[in-house]
């Protein structure tokens, strides 16, 4: 008897252990314990409309999160995803309006239009050796260009399919836009993948070490073009969903989307020397920014302090995540 108790104690030790050791439980209780205190300043934070309402805040950057996630586990940087973005959403918008095409085909242009950037960036890094802040700021300054160029007014009186991943459907009195539910399968998607499948293994094994990737027979110029595709096409999305929400195509935005998504990537315990990292640590990330500016607006703190706070977290995030790297 004694050693079936033993046996068990230990066996709950070993769970409580991999539990701790796992990177996304320190954003999971920076997430619980901003949900607490915010609970206590506003009697309107935990009702089912406002966190419904912070979800829909975080879906587009999100979603762009995941494509960033991607490439910092390969030990890259995607500067260029929020202008990718942009010009995604513009040219559904624009075609679709403008021009008369098929929204369906509108978005498919989009997303081709991503996949190309995508494209693009993968091929530099790995065929030419650039460093991919320099490829993907010269890409940020291209789509951004390329954005101007099409237009520089918002384009209003969208369809009603562009915008249907903003319409809601109703859980226990509570909204929930289809966006979201999207956003939150994409990251389960995500999750597996990189969990279950070689294709997975290889993103992780290349940002640890490319060199050894290469000598255990992973083609890294391949994984590496593969993750800036697949990211870009998470940008497009993205733009799709920043329409739904914003119900325009707005070529103002998309401009700090860089800066956001590396925010929640690097809150959700992400390495930003690559190979270590969960994606669903990026959501917890995005969360965290979410529930703070949800929180601090409740509060009355003015923007300008919101960002103040969400700067000092990132540098307290990537000053533990470097000093426990030195440390190991």
């Amino acid at each position: 008897m004694g050693a079936v108790v033993s046996n068990a104690t230990k066996r709950r030790s070993s769970i409580l252990d991999m539990l701790l050791a796992s990177p996304i439980m320190g954003p999971l209780a920076a997430l619980v314990l901003a949900s607490i205190f915010f609970a206590t300043q506003s009697d309107k934070f935990l009702t089912g409309a406002n966190l419904s309402l912070i979800i829909q805040q975080v879906m587009v950057v999100g979603t762009l999160a995941i494509g960033q996630t991607l490439v910092i586990l390969t030990g890259g940087i995607d500067l260029s995803n929020g202008m990718i973005m942009a010009l995604a959403s513009v040219l559904t918008t624009g075609l679709a309006v403008q021009s008369g095409m098929h929204p369906a085909l509108a978005i498919l242009v989009g997303l081709f239009v991503s996949i190309a950037f995508g494209l693009l960036n993968g091929s530099l890094i790995t065929g030419i050796g650039l460093p991919a802040f320099i490829v993907t700021l010269g890409t940020y300054n291209i789509a951004y260009a390329l954005v101007r160029i099409y237009t520089t007014s918002t384009i209003t009186k969208l369809p009603p399919s562009l915008l249907y991943l903003g319409n809601t459907f109703n859980i226990g009195g509570t909204e929930i836009t289809y966006g979201s539910v999207l956003m939150v399968i994409l990251y389960a998607i995500t999750w597996y993948v990189l969990r279950s499948t070689p294709a997975g293994r290889a993103v992780y094994a290349v940002g640890d070490n490319p060199e050894a990737a290469r000598l255990a027979g992973i083609n890294t110029k391949v994984v590496l073009t593969g993750v800036y595709i697949v990211a870009a096409i998470s940008y497009g999305i993205a733009g799709l969903l920043l329409v739904s929400r914003t119900g325009v195509g707005d070529p103002q935005a998309g401009q700090t989307g860089n800066l956001d998504s590396i925010t929640a990537v690097v809150l959700g315990g992400t390495s930003l020397l690559g190979g270590r990292g969960q994606i669903m640590g990026t959501l917890i990330g995005a969360l965290i920014v979410g529930v703070f500016r949800n929180g601090l607006q409740l509060m009355g703190v003015g923007t300008i302090y919101q960002v103040l706070i969400t700067g000092i977290l990132v540098i307290v995030a990537v000053s533990i995540d470097y000093l426990t790297h030195r440390g190991k």
